[in-house]
């Protein structure tokens, strides 16, 4: 060991990519030990560490060299010992200067104090929190102020981080490209106006609302002007996802959509109050989108408060058709649809979207006015030779007249069908050791049964709980 070369040894410890392997192989001899030492980039601690503190001291003096640490503590328990607390953090920022990327999950002892500690970080390019509920938006001011290559920051259930300055002098710095904030209660829709020119940074932005506590004040004046005045378009923005949002005509949000020039995927999940106008002026900014989901708020009493009982039309779905011919994979959603006749798509509109995109993916989900003939306009298609997964969840006019016709795609390889009334095994028997499918999987269908689906596919699941019908 000793005569061999630092490279041939450092491609042998690239190699192996478990933990385990790689802190066997380091006990092996003392330069195996010592160069693992230095080569060790990524360490992965939680519940194991006792006492935390001191453990992740040690192992920070042992890895000199760490760039990603994951702290995460999921499912821990108090039998396990004391967690990581702010002096750990301490340790961690003072023995680790190559730190690029940290997570912090389920950190329950961390407060500012601790997490002000990675201000001096000056590398950290990529903070991710998960419920870490001490934490509020003093402590994330003190890392966005001290860590100015902050690129990626996550902030996920954090109950207690309210906006305050930390979005607006974020925005300053102008160096943010992935943001994702999911529950956190503090934070509504009118405080992203604060990222000001950062909206042209901008790579990815997931933004979710808690459905269960959403923070009521959504725009006050300041911000309704500020938004009017949001001219900075969002040239790098290839991927958007919003969820449990209010887009209102003119405000927030609504303002972003139709200045994303190069979007590639859009989800927008459960937003109350999104128009036609919201997705015609998307489709004709972004021309090359690939990928685009759509659940629809079907509480209508929700709608009748924002003045807009059908919010979404065929409109929409003629004008990505015609603006957006890179259409790969579309998805779309109505929740808890007890109104099926005031379901906003027709049959004509989403037939139309599919004859005109290049579809690879199509899902639906309660979208009662697609049925048997959609499935053989479908077929008929020009582009039905490009579709590969087709996914079918509480299609009630679906029939096996309908499935039958999936024998008959030339490149579909994947079929999914969920909570559908009216398909039985007799719909998959031209499917019967054709080896077509590579996977089939059919999930609480009444009238299907496991012996119906038996090699439809190569790879078949099967799931049967009926609990939903009741």
């Amino acid at each position: 060991m000793d005569v061999l070369p630092d490279a041939l040894i450092y491609d042998v410890l690239r190699r192996l990519t478990r933990t385990e392997d790689r802190n066997s192989v380091s006990l092996s001899c003392k330069r195996l030990h010592e160069l693992e030492n230095e080569q060790r980039l990524f360490l992965r601690v939680g519940c194991g560490l006792n006492p935390a503190n001191e453990a992740l001291n040690i192992l920070c003096n042992r890895f000199s060299n760490l760039m990603k640490v994951e702290i995460v503590y999921s499912g821990w328990m108090s039998k396990f010992g004391k967690q990581l607390d702010d002096q750990g953090l301490l340790a961690l920022s003072n023995s680790c200067p190559s730190l690029l990327d940290l997570t912090l999950s389920h950190c329950t002892f961390i407060t500012d104090a601790g997490i002000g500690y990675l201000g001096s970080c000056s590398k950290l390019s990529s903070l991710k929190l998960n419920f870490t509920p001490r934490i509020t938006g003093c402590g994330i001011l003190c890392v966005v102020v001290g860590c100015k290559n902050l690129s990626v920051l996550h902030l996920i259930r954090c109950l207690n981080i309210s906006s305050a300055e930390w979005v607006e002098y974020l925005g300053k710095l102008e160096k943010i490209q992935y943001l994702i904030i999911k529950n956190c209660r503090a934070i509504g829709e009118g405080d992203l106006v604060k990222l000001g020119f950062s909206w042209r940074n901008l790579k990815q932005l997931q933004f979710e609302v808690d459905a269960n506590y959403r923070y009521m004040k959504l725009y006050d004046r300041i911000a309704i002007d500020r938004w009017k005045k949001q001219l900075v378009p969002c040239e790098n923005m290839t991927e958007l996802s919003l969820i449990n949002c209010i887009i209102m005509p003119g405000k927030g949000l609504a303002c972003v959509l139709d200045k994303c020039r190069n979007l590639e995927k859009i989800h927008l999940d459960m937003c109350v109050g999104i128009r036609d106008n919201d997705i015609i002026g998307l489709s004709r900014t972004s021309r090359g989108l690939k990928s685009i989901s759509l659940r629809i708020p079907s509480d209508f009493s929700v709608s009748l408060l924002m003045n807009n009982r059908l919010t979404l039309t065929d409109e929409s779905l003629k004008a990505l058709a015609e603006n957006c011919t890179f259409l790969e994979s579309v998805r779309i959603s109505f929740a808890d649809c007890e109104f099926p006749s005031l379901s906003s798509f027709t049959l004509d509109g989403i037939l139309y979207l599919i004859r005109s995109c290049p579809l690879r993916e199509l899902s639906l989900d309660r979208v009662y006015s697609f049925n048997d003939e959609g499935m053989k306009a479908l077929l008929c298609s020009a582009n039905n030779n490009c579709l590969e997964t087709l996914e079918l969840v509480r299609c009630q006019e679906i029939s096996d007249e309908g499935i039958q016709v999936v024998a008959q795609f030339s490149k579909l390889s994947v079929l999914r069908v969920s909570k559908c009334l009216g398909v039985t095994d007799d719909g998959f028997k031209p499917l019967v050791g054709s080896n077509k499918l590579s996977l089939l999987a059919v999930e609480d269908c009444p009238q299907v049964s496991e012996r119906g689906i038996h090699r439809v596919a190569r790879t078949v699941s099967f799931k049967q709980d009926l609990s939903w019908m009741y």
